[in-house]
Parts: C-alpha cells; sequence; structure tokens
C-alpha cells in the first residue's frame, strides 16, 4: 500500500496512530497484512507489522490476558473450556474464519496461540503471529479482547544437559519477543526437565518447578504496567504415563515454596493419554486415543480447590472424536489446545488442488528425507511433517485463489462452530468483559 492510500485511512502525529476512515481500514487490510508478511526488508517489515497491531487498538481489538477470567474460574467454574487454536498456515485467512464464527456466536473465551517449536517450522515470529491474529479481527469487525499466546515455550532437554544457563536464557529471549508482541498468555513448560531417578516425587519435579519459577518471575519482571500476565505451568512430559495428584502438588507445592513474583500461575498443563498430533497408523488414519477424562477431573478439582487455578488443560485434543468434546466442560477442565486437526482439515479438503498438495509432499519428502523413522511408512511421514509445507510454501498458501479459500475456510468454519458449541463457549463475551481488564498498552510508531 502506498503511503499516499495509507494516508486516507490514519494519520500518525508524535508516534500515536488515529484512524480516519474505519470501513476502508477494514477493506484495505487484505493488502496490508500482505505486504507487511511478505515485505523481504525485515526493518521495514517490523514497521508494517507494529503499525497494524497499534492499528488494531484503535479499532478496538485489544490484546489481553485472560488471568482475570482464570482467577474467576479458580473461584467458581462458569460451565465451559476455553479453546486455545494453534494456527501453522494460512494464518490471516484462518483467523478470519475464527473471528467470523465468534461474532456470530458471540464467543469471547477463545485463545489463538503458536508453540516454541511452530514458530520455527511454520517460520511465523511472535510479531507476525500477533499481526495476522489482529489483522483478521480488524477484517472482521471484532472488538474487545483478543488473547495470544505463547504455547509449550518449552525446554529442550538435550540443550539444558549441554548448557543450562543458555537454554534458560534463550526461552527469556523468546518470552521477552513474545511480550514485545503483545502475546499476554504464557504457558511455560519446564516439565521436560522431570528427574525420575530421584527417590520422591518432591524432588523429581524440583528441575520442573524450580526452572518454572526462574521464567516466570521473568514474566512478571517484565510485563506492561497493568497486566498481569497469565502463566500456564506444565506436569507430566516425562514418564510416559498420565499424571497423578502427587506429581501435582509436588510441582505447585514447589513452586509455591520459592516463587517471589507475586502472583502465580493460573493454569496447569497435564497428561492424560492423548499425543500431540494424535497416533498415526501404517495407512495413515488416525488411531482412536482413550482419554483418561476422570483423571483429569481430579486434578481439575484438586488444583482450582487446593491452588486456587483455573482448572487443568488438555493438550493434543483436536484428534479426538466429536463426541468426547462435550466431557471437557461437564470435567471442568479449564483448557484444551487444539491444532492438527485444523491442519488435517486444510491438507485433506478436497478442495486443495491436487497439485497443489503434491508439491508439497514431493519437497517434503526431498527435503527432510532424513527424518524418516526406520518401519515408517511414506503415509506415516506425510502425516508427521506436512506441518513443516506451511512454512516452506507460506506465501504459496497464501496466494491460493480464492475459490480454494473460500470453500477450505468454510470446511473450518464448520468445525469451529461445532468445537465452540460443545465447549460451551457460545456468549462469553459478557464474562470476558467483567472479568478481563483492556489496557492499551502505549507503542509509538514510526514510518
Amino acid at each position: 500500500m502506498t503511503l499516499k492510500k495509507l494516508s486516507e485511512i490514519l494519520s500518525i502525529e508524535n508516534g500515536k496512530i488515529a484512524i480516519k476512515n474505519k470501513d476502508l481500514t477494514r477493506k484495505s487490510m487484505d493488502e496490508i497484512i500482505f505486504n507487511a508478511v511478505f515485505e523481504e526488508n525485515e526493518e521495514e517489515k517490523i514497521k508494517q507489522l507494529l503499525l497494524i497491531k497499534e492499528m488494531a487498538k484503535e479499532m478496538g481489538v485489544i490484546p489481553a490476558s485472560i488471568h482475570g477470567l482464570y482467577e474467576e474460574m479458580g473461584r467458581n467454574f462458569p460451565g465451559f473450556t476455553v479453546p486455545a487454536i494453534n494456527i501453522r498456515g494460512l494464518t490471516y485467512d484462518v483467523a478470519r474464519a475464527i473471528f467470523r464464527k465468534a461474532t456470530t456466536q458471540n464467543v469471547g473465551a477463545l485463545i489463538f496461540e503458536i508453540a516454541r517449536s511452530e514458530i520455527g517450522y511454520t517460520k511465523q515470529r511472535p510479531l507476525e503471529y500477533s499481526a495476522c491474529v489482529l489483522a483478521a479481527a480488524i477484517r472482521e469487525g471484532f472488538e474487545g479482547s483478543v488473547f495470544i499466546q505463547g504455547d509449550h515455550f518449552q525446554v529442550v532437554r538435550r540443550y539444558f544437559e549441554k548448557d543450562p544457563d543458555a537454554e534458560i536464557n534463550y526461552l527469556k529471549s523468546l518470552i521477552k519477543e513474545a511480550i514485545e508482541a503483545e502475546f499476554y498468555n504464557i504457558d511455560i513448560d519446564t516439565s521436560t526437565l522431570v528427574d525420575l531417578s530421584k527417590d520422591t516425587v518432591y524432588e523429581q519435579q524440583r528441575p520442573n518447578f524450580e526452572n518454572t519459577a526462574i521464567l516466570a518471575e521473568y514474566v512478571r519482571k517484565i510485563e506492561p504496567h497493568g497486566v498481569t500476565i497469565s502463566i500456564g505451568g506444565e506436569i507430566g512430559e516425562i514418564g510416559g504415563k498420565n499424571s497423578t495428584p502427587d506429581e501435582a502438588r509436588a510441582y505447585l507445592n514447589g513452586f509455591r515454596d520459592i516463587f517471589k513474583g507475586g502472583k502465580g500461575l493460573s493454569k496447569l498443563s497435564v497428561q492424560t493419554g492423548t499425543k500431540h498430533g494424535g497416533v498415526v497408523l501404517p495407512d495413515g488414519r488416525i488411531a482412536q486415543v482413550k482419554i483418561d477424562f476422570e483423571t483429569l477431573r481430579i486434578l481439575s478439582d484438586l488444583v482450582r480447590k487446593e491452588y486456587g487455578l483455573s482448572g487443568c488443560v488438555q493438550h493434543g485434543a483436536s484428534t479426538l472424536p466429536e463426541e468426547a468434546f462435550d466431557k471437557f466442560p461437564e470435567i471442568g477442565a479449564s483448557e484444551i489446545h487444539l491444532a492438527t486437526g485444523f491442519q488435517n482439515i486444510i491438507y485433506d479438503s478436497k478442495h486443495l488442488p491436487e497439485e497443489f498438495r503434491t508439491m508439497i509432499y514431493e519437497a517434503l519428502k526431498k527435503q527432510f528425507a532424513s527424518e524418516q523413522k526406520e518401519g515408517q511408512t511414506e503415509e506415516q511421514f506425510i502425516y508427521s511433517t506436512r506441518k513443516k509445507g506451511f512454512g516452506l510454501f507460506k506465501k504459496e498458501w497464501w496466494s491460493l485463489p480464492r475459490e480454494v479459500k473460500e470453500p477450505l475456510m468454510t470446511e473450518l468454519e464448520q468445525k469451529f462452530e461445532l468445537l465452540f458449541n460443545k465447549l460451551k463457549v457460545f456468549n462469553t463475551k459478557d464474562i470476558i468483559k467483567k472479568t478481563v481488564s483492556l489496557v492499551k498498552v502505549p507503542v509509538k510508531i514510526e514510518l
């Protein structure tokens, strides 16, 4: 977009934006976000993404922390489970589909998230991800709180064992980058450090809660004035079994004993039998996973009653059968994470041109051949690596013609509506307005 055209929709004075024409701003957003995401000059790209983020605030779209809602959930569980959606590709278009459905069903309790690993292979740094989500909200006329989350900001055990300080400092730099991009919800995952060689559960969890406390104190130190970032903790990565009450208490007691950063955790992620991405069979179909809802109920009750947390978080839920989603609000889970199921809808859609799909699969087979495990069929290999096709062919995905994108997004919208209904987040905008503070963190804009 030219500066002349930009001047028709906004003005900038002393680094602050004023929107002159809201309707034209919405209509121009497709072009503005595309140009920003694919700007080759990195310095110019950052300026454009920051501009979009500030335009959103002036359009009533405010990045926010869900901490206030989760504090209320800790006192009185409201009977719904918050969906946290990872968008790996076509981020602007998928976010638009989510906001369309959220608007028609008055959904406010909804999180957009991206994990440390996804930031890498989808080639979306936090600022780009924020700008895409907020641009989509502008385009669809959504107003109010938008929750953007750093998912699985995870310590990689092999890096930590080699150089603990370097790995923790890397996580701190990622947290800082995310908060500057207005991710006001951060899930810290140091559960990879649990040491099962120790004699007691408390000592097994010690490296987990100690490093969570270090990173959580860092979050509190740099969070913007007026914003209490929602911080999540996690148990259950190590051991290959479902989480237990003893593990939850050991982790949360240990964290409480040493954390000196003010407000603590708002939720706890646990293991109850799912696997990220689902379990793919040799022919490419997804195996049925038996989730332990009773464990999830027991642990959600425990963390709510004994620690005031919102409840427990279920990861890897998107490939579960549809009838499973009714159970999450029933047993008191506060949040579930959803990713691969949406990726599967996009890749497996009859509306995606076969030659486009084949182009990506052939590229993956060449570029990631070394990742194919012994005994893994080609279907299993493609299923496990095709997430990387979103980053590898990002511009090609974004450039798909409207007649391809529109039916794809319609399929996704149907899935979002089904999930929002089953998780009971229809008509949750009012409780968000009551429990979540809107804080417009000032950012000076220079073009």
